[in-house]
Parts: C-alpha cells; structure tokens; sequence
C-alpha cells in the first residue's frame, strides 16, 4: 500500500474496486484489524489500532466489525446456529439469549428451516447468508464484505446484494470488496486501487437509495465476567471433543503411548507392593521382631558346635528384659517319623511353650503344649501340615490330632496340628515337628546345650536397640562374645531395599514410554494445529482473544492423556483380574496413591506437551491463518 489517506464515515455505504493484486484484499485486511500497516496510522472511533495488543485487536474485531468472507469460512464441524453462535461465545452473550438471537437471524436470512444443517448441506447461497448471520451476531456496526457475489449465482448473488442494501438501510457501516462494476455500482462511495495507490475517491450519484428496513435489536448485555469465561470454556471443550471425534483413529493411536505408559506405571507399582507385601508375609513367618541367637562368630564358624555357653539360663534371663516380649530356646535334630507303615524324615524341633507366640505359627487344630508339658518333659508333639501329608498321604485333610506316632523310637501323641513355617535359610517343604526342647534333649540328645534361643522383641523397642542390648546381657554372663545374632528386622530392611529399587528401575522403564507417549501428543498436535490454521483464522476474525485459541488446543491436548491415562488404569486393572486368576506367589496390590498419580501424570503430560503446539496457535496471524485453507 502506497500513501493510502482515507476517512469513512458511520454509515457509509463504500465499495473498494480495482483489479486482481491492486491491494484492495490487503486493505480491507487493515481495515478489519486482521493485519496491520508497517508504517502509518490507522483509526476506528479515535483509537490508535498500531498502539494496540493482539487482544484489544480481537476485541475490536469482536465489538464493531462483522467480516462475510468469499469462501464464507464457515466451521464444517458445527450446525449453522453454532457458526453463528461463535462471535456472541467470545463476546461473553449468555448462552440463552446468544442462541435465541441466532436463531431469529438466521430466520430474517430466510434460513429458519436450516438451522441444524452443516456447512456441507447448504448450498453456495445459503452458506453465505449464514456468514451474514455471523457477521450480525453482535450487532455488526461495521460490515466488510470479500467479493460476496464472487462465489455465487446470480440469483444468490443478487439476495446477497439486497440483504447488504437493507443493512445500509439500517444504519450499519458496508464496505464491500469486489471487481464486478454492478455491484460497486450499488454503493454510496467507489474507492479504486491501482498497485497499492487509490487513484480514484468519488462519490456515487447513481447509487440506489437505500430501502426502509426494520432496526436491528442490540447483541444485548454480556454475561458476567465468570459466566462469559465459562461459555468459552465449553466451546473450547466442545471444539476439543468434535476434533478428537473428527478423527478418531489418529485419536486412539496417539492415546495409546499414554494408556501403555500409564498402565505400565500403575502395574508395576502393583507389583512391587505385591511383592513386597509377600517378602515381609515370609519374613513374618519365621517370626516378628524377632532376634535368634546361635553359637559362634557366624553360620560358617566351625567352632560352633563345641561352643556350649548357650544354656536355658541365657533364655531365662533374656526373658527378664523389659525390651522382649517372649523367648524360647531351641534344639534341634532329624529323625524318622512312624505312623503305621508310612515312614518320613522329619526335623525335630525342641522348642519351649512360647515359641509359637515367637514365631505368629498359626494353629489350624487342637492344642499346644504349656510350661508344665516342658516341665515334666512331655511327649506330646505338636506336628506342621507338611509332616501331617507325609504321614497320612492317603488321608489329605484329615486331623491328626490324638494319633500316636513315632519320633526316632519314641512314641508321642499328636496334640496340634500347625500351619507350615517358611524356612528362613532352608525348604519350607521340610516334615517338622515340634516337641517341649526338654524332651529333646533328655530323649534324643542327651545334652543341655541349645542350638539357639529366639526373642521376640517388644513391639515399641526398635530391634536394631533390642540387638544391642541383648549383645551386651549375653556378653557380660559369657565373659565373651562367643554367639551371633541374626536379626529378622535386617533381613526384611534388605529385601524391601532391593525390591523398591528394582520398582524403582522398573518405573523408570515405564516413565520412558510416558514420556515417548507425550512426544507422540506433541507431534500429533502440531499435526492438527497445521489442518486447522484456517480454522483458528475464522475464530479470530471474530473475536477470539489469544487465550482461546491456547485453551481450545490445550484442552484437547490434556483430554487426550487424560483419556489415555483413565484407560491406562482401566487396562492395569484388567490385568490385575487377568493375573489373579493365573497361580502366583503373590499378587498385585494397588495402590490409590499410584491411581491418583498416574492420572495427574497423564494430565501434566497433556499441559506439558500440548502447550507448545496451542502456544503456536495461539500467534497466529489472523490474515495469514485465513489464507490457508
């Protein structure tokens, strides 16, 4: 443009004519406050449009003009009355009063009876009267028409002339962008331009006076400030909803980075505690806080056998301690057990009455043995359920309780019948029994010595403090430290250590495809903001303040991970159920928190990776977006 000095006035009626690349497309463009001039000044009511910021643009955009564009520009997603609606959206209209007012514009245009049709099922003409429509919605002081009649019949093309007359006649502001003389014809004022220069600003004396027609109602009030900006919320989750729907498979596929990411996550986690939980079930089966002393330096000190300082008043004392809540001593053999026939090698355990308090062994029948059964050194015996199988194989799930067997060559009477007992170093499938340890010794060893004594720690002392304390007592009774302590809270300390690190590793595998899951919302983004520019031209030209756009993109960004990530969770779940039916040794426990993080996850992943791509939407040029279609 080239020294262009032009001043229209309220209610003028101006064609802008001059042939193809004369400038009369990127005059309207300033004009509309879709582009801006690199130099010079340009005015609507006083106010300085160089000075203002994209959204003072949009607002103008909004408040005074109304565009009808020659390819109409109409949103193929939406009905006709929610391509009307849009301007009266961005403009804050209530959403009552914005429909009724789109609906009683679309039945002046003659389109009552087309309301819910799409883009696609009107003709040429009627879609033009729809971006009249549009145009109006907030009351469209000013009108730009781009070649309106460039696109049609004519017969549509003279409608559309008479419609614009009739707005003249209503006091609205026409301007009108053609190269068709008969319409230039029909304005108050003619504007020729010839290679960016106006060499021509006459008035039209032949022009038709403009016939009477009804005033145009206000756009009405806008809502408040809160209700406006929830409408535009809704559209632009409506807008995100259509666009998913529009395409679906390109939908799924970039969801499904984010559901096998999540589901990864929460399954893993579900692992981790399943297997964690199942360590310290084990764990607690060879006893709760619990401490077992033995003989010698450590397990591999040959000298152990010959250390015999561990004697039943270690165990006597030990119980005197305020820190331990119950203590047994223990001795051990192996012998063969007799029932009839059926011989098995079994371990033989002399234990005291507390030991099953010590060790949580769960009692499945009958009864155990007691201080005095230890006293009188009592051949009751107490047997476990894989000594109950070798026994009575030809009887699964009978009661052995009351039977008389034969441990070595020494009949004892079955009182109790016990759950089997996880084997800290050795098979758990291992045939024990359980006899008072006096009888052991004075039946099968012949000795006094014990091979270990177990305390159970109280529940408020630390064990690590009970471990030193205990080392100390033993110390100061031996006169040295001739025994070893083997502390079950260690144990359990090192195998959650190991299994949360090996979660741990295993997450971060999982948090890989998350993150490649993103990539793929960002990459897929960028797709859809390129296939929509014209799209978002459409939307700023009426009105659309920079923030819509970045919301509209956002929103569909954080729905599609946070979709993904409800799926995700649903898809761990099955799993779950799938896993549950196959035998493990453990199984998957979910945790709320790793549910609650997973989604916040996958909504992050949404605003993350979805902001650069509704950020660069949100820049676009309103002229450069329309111009891509």
């Amino acid at each position: 443009m080239k020294d262009i000095d032009i001043s229209i006035a309220r209610s003028e009626m101006v064609a802008i004519v001059g042939a193809s690349g004369s400038g009369k497309s990127t005059l309207m463009n300033i004009l509309g406050c879709l582009d801006r001039p690199t130099s010079g000044s340009y005015r609507v009511a006083g106010r300085e449009t160089l000075l203002l910021e994209p959204d003072e643009l949009a607002e103008l955009r909004r408040e005074h003009f109304g565009f009808i564009f020659q390819r109409y520009h109409l949103l193929s997603e939406l009905d006709a009355i929610g391509n009307v609606e849009i301007p009266a959206i961005y403009a804050g209209l209530p959403r009552t009063e914005r429909q009724s007012r789109a609906a009683s514009l679309l039945k002046r245009l003659g389109m009552a009876d087309r309301t819910h049709h799409r883009p696609g099922q009107l003709s040429g003409g009627q879609q033009q009267r729809v971006s009249i429509a549009r145009a109006l919605m907030n009351g469209g002081e000013i009108i730009l028409a781009d070649e309106p009649t460039g696109a049609l019949d004519s017969q549509s093309g003279l409608a559309m002339l008479q419609i614009l007359d009739e707005l003249h006649a209503e006091g609205t502001t026409v301007i009108i962008v053609t190269h068709d003389p008969s319409v230039a014809a029909r304005a108050e004022r003619i504007i020729e331009l010839r290679d960016g220069k106006i060499v021509s600003d006459r008035r039209n004396e032949r022009a038709p006076a403009p016939a009477a027609a009804a005033a145009r109602g206000p756009a009405g009030a806008p809502a408040s400030h809160w209700r406006a900006a929830l409408d535009r919320f809704r559209e632009a989750f409506r807008m995100a909803l259509v666009a998913m729907g529009a395409h679906r498979l390109r939908t799924f596929l970039t969801m499904l980075g984010i559901v096998i990411g999540i589901a990864a996550v929460v399954c893993v986690v579900a692992l981790g505690e399943g297997s964690r939980q199942k360590v310290l079930a084990n764990i607690s089966s060879l006893g709760t806080n619990t401490l077992e002393i033995f003989p010698g330096l450590n397990f591999g000190d040959t000298r152990s056998g010959r250390i015999r300082t561990l004697v039943i008043d270690d165990a006597e004392a030990l119980a005197q301690q305020p820190y331990v809540a119950a203590v047994t001593p223990t001795v051990s053999t192996t012998s063969t057990l007799r029932y009839r026939s059926v011989e098995a090698t079994a371990m033989v355990n002399g234990v005291g009455d507390r030991y099953f308090d010590v060790r949580g062994t769960k009692l499945l029948d009958g009864w155990l043995f007691d201080a005095d059964s230890v006293k009188r050194l009592a051949q009751d015996v107490v047997i476990d359920e894989n000594a109950r199988d070798a026994l009575f194989p030809d009887e699964p799930g009978r009661s052995p309780v009351g039977e008389v067997i034969l441990v070595g060559k020494v009949p004892c009477r079955v009182i109790a019948l016990v759950q089997k007992q996880q084997g800290g170093f050795g098979s758990s499938s291992n045939p024990s029994v359980f006899l008072p340890y006096t009888t052991v010794q004075a039946r099968f060893l012949g000795t006094t010595n014990l091979r270990s004594i177990t305390v159970r720690v109280d529940d408020g002392t630390s064990p690590a403090l009970a471990q030193g304390a205990v080392t100390q007592l033993l110390t100061l009774r031996h006169g040295a430290r001739d025994f070893f302590i083997l502390n079950t809270d260690d144990i359990r300390q090192t195998i959650t250590q190991t299994t949360e690190i090996l979660t741990l590793l295993i997450s971060s595998i999982a948090i890989i495809s998350l993150l490649v899951g993103g990539i793929g919302v960002m990459n897929i983004m960028l797709v859809s903001v390129s296939e929509r520019v014209n799209e978002i031209g459409v939307r700023m030209a009426v009105g659309a303040r920079r923030s819509d756009i970045l919301q509209q993109f956002l929103i569909e960004a954080v729905l599609v991970c946070l979709i993904g990530g409800i799926l995700g969770i649903a898809l761990a779940l099955s799993f779950g159920l799938v896993f549950a039916l196959v035998e493990t040794p453990f199984t998957l426990i979910y945790s709320l928190t790793s549910i609650i993080t997973a989604v916040v996850c996958s909504t992050l992943i949404g605003v993350v990776f979805g902001y650069l791509p509704a950020h660069n939407a949100s820049l676009l040029d309103p002229v450069v977006a329309l111009a891509r279609d």
